[in-house]
């Protein structure tokens, strides 16, 4: 086989990463704030919060711990020290070297943060002392907050709308912020400007686990018993009326029913049992009970999702959206997702339910904080990668330009036909390939391995030469991607020819329209000057065709 002249180009570029299959983002990137980061920046993400109004302002974490900010910045919530909006991200220097363990937020935007120590910061919207240092200024950096809180250790913190909700290491509650509705679970109606111990019922049960709705709260204790407070105007509490609680009640209608987890709506309550049941209970104007209408229910109800059971639920304050994960992995939506009522668990295609809070919650919010744990294990597909040109494994090498490319007889014959003829009894370990340069047979090789290929776009047409004597159809076309990245007036005639000889065709009509649209350059070059009796033909005549000539 001859080798093709393969043309010079005007500028040398550097390598094109071609791939049919897009780029894999981080579950993160599903939420439209973060489009404004970086495909970089968001492979450092460890941790994060979006929340805001529209979803508009955005807290995270990366791998160095560092804590980063972007948004509107609505009430200082993004604790810069100032309201200014950010398009980039900036870092939260004032927590610094702070690990966080749980984080919510408000609607004013409040934020209160808890770290792995078990210190509590709050910034931002202040008007309802929802930050619990004392006053209704709104908080442009994060304060510590320590009062009544100095030798306990906080695990988890939830926030309603403007009332702020912690949870300590031995077991106790502590709320502050807004109380018109008996959220703060003093027994009365006043504000609550610093943390105070929530008791009544809970004062000698370990609480587990709490959340809160827009204005009332909810507490899962040791024994698998649920105690709520605060508004109940849609039935939200569970008990069977609408009447407000001042103090923490238990949920009676839960007894002999463990419950594991809660989670609170705008108005509505989710929780999830032992067994991997869910009950639903509160407003269900856009069918977020999920029991096939729109009527509130002020008892528990449960909520049926097929026969595998639920491991996870989830819900959050600011939206009108529940989700649940299954054992198996199914991802079920249901209530307001994306202005559509949703009144019976809807299958969906996500993996988590996060994604169901990015795609289809109004606002795009996420409903805890997002931990994008670093992924150790490695796919069939990664473990390929690894292994091409590698000599410790491979039982194959192939000499090239007096060099040699490792690889694996069986991988091979699995992904080419021509290898599977040609390896099919021979025994050597070593091939000689003289047809072909070595940055093209190795270029060959490793797509194989991975799907793609890293080649300059001039060394791309010596590739397509090759794809098209193998008969590699998908290769081909990523060829004709990198090489008409690498098109201009100086190539154009050469890579045309080369479209042409490989009977590349989408190639050679975009080289062909470059020519025409470049036509007075293009006809000035050498290329044009040197090519093909046949070919200039050809192009003069299909030119022509297309009013090329044309006065």
């Amino acid at each position: 086989m001859t080798n093709f002249q393969q043309p010079a180009f005007c500028q040398r570029l550097k390598p094109v990463q071609a791939t049919l299959s897009s780029l894999k983002m981080l579950d993160v990137g599903k939420w439209p704030i973060f489009s404004l980061c970086s495909e970089e920046e968001l492979q450092l993400i460890r941790q994060a919060c979006v929340f805001g109004s529209a979803g508009n302002e955005v807290l995270y974490t990366t791998v160095n711990d560092e804590i980063f900010v972007l948004g509107t910045n609505c009430c200082g919530c993004l604790g810069l020290g100032d309201v200014q909006s950010t398009i980039e991200p900036r870092r939260l220097d004032s927590l610094s070297g702070k690990k966080i363990a749980s984080l919510s937020y408000g609607s004013g935007p409040h934020i209160v943060l808890a770290t792995t120590e078990g210190e509590v910061f709050t910034w931002g919207h202040n008007a309802y002392s929802q930050l619990g240092n004392g006053t209704t200024n709104h908080g442009l950096v994060p304060c510590q907050i320590s009062t009544n809180l100095s030798n306990k250790q906080v695990i988890e913190v939830a926030c309603g709308s403007y009332h702020s909700l912690v949870l300590t290491s031995d077991g106790e509650v502590f709320a502050w912020g807004y109380n018109n509705s008996g959220q703060v679970g003093s027994g009365s109606t006043v504000n609550q400007p610093i943390p105070r111990r929530v008791t009544g019922c809970l004062q000698n049960k370990v609480v587990v686990t709490i959340a809160c709705g827009q204005m009332c709260c909810m507490a899962v204790v040791d024994t698998g018993e649920v105690y709520v407070w605060g508004y109940n105007g849609n039935g939200q509490l569970g008990l069977g009326s609408s009447g407000n609680q001042p103090t923490p009640c238990r949920v009676a209608a839960l007894q002999g029913i463990r419950v594991q987890r809660v989670a609170c709506g705008y108005a509505h309550t989710l929780v999830l049992t032992d067994e991997g049941q869910v009950y639903a209970w509160g407003a269900n104007s856009y069918g977020q009970l999920g029991t096939g209408n729109k009527s509130n229910q002020s008892y528990p109800t449960p909520v049926t999702v097929e026969k595998d059971r639920i491991i996870e639920i989830a819900a959050c304050h600011s939206t009108h959206t529940s989700a649940a994960k299954t054992q198996g992995g199914h991802v079920y939506m249901w209530g307001q997702c994306r202005g559509q009522s949703v009144i019976l668990p809807h299958l969906t295609h996500f993996s988590c339910t996060d994604d169901v809070f990015a795609c289809f919650a109004t606002p795009a919010v996420s409903w805890r904080l997002l931990s994008v744990e670093p992924d150790d294990h490695l796919t069939v597909a990664e473990s390929l990668k690894r292994e091409f040109d590698n000599p410790d494994t491979a039982d194959l090498k192939f000499l090239v330009d007096g060099k040699y490319i490792y690889a694996h007889k069986v991988l091979l014959k699995i992904r080419c036909e021509h290898f599977r003829s040609s390896l099919e009894d021979n025994e050597d370990d070593i091939v000689e390939m003289s047809e072909f340069s070595y940055p093209v047979y190795r270029a060959f090789l490793e797509y194989l391995y991975t799907d793609s290929i890293s080649l300059s776009p001039e060394e791309a047409v010596g590739l397509l030469d090759l794809a098209t004597f193998y008969r590699e159809n998908r290769l081909k076309k990523l060829c004709q991607q990198t090489i008409k990245q690498g098109i201009c007036e100086e190539n154009a005639i050469a890579l045309l020819s080369a479209a042409v000889k490989y009977e590349a065709q989408d190639l050679e009509e975009f080289c062909f329209r470059f020519c025409i649209n470049h036509l007075t350059v293009v006809t000035q070059t050498s290329g044009f000057a040197e090519m093909d009796h046949d070919l200039l033909k050809n192009f003069i005549s299909k030119a022509s065709r297309v009013g090329a000539f044309k006065n």
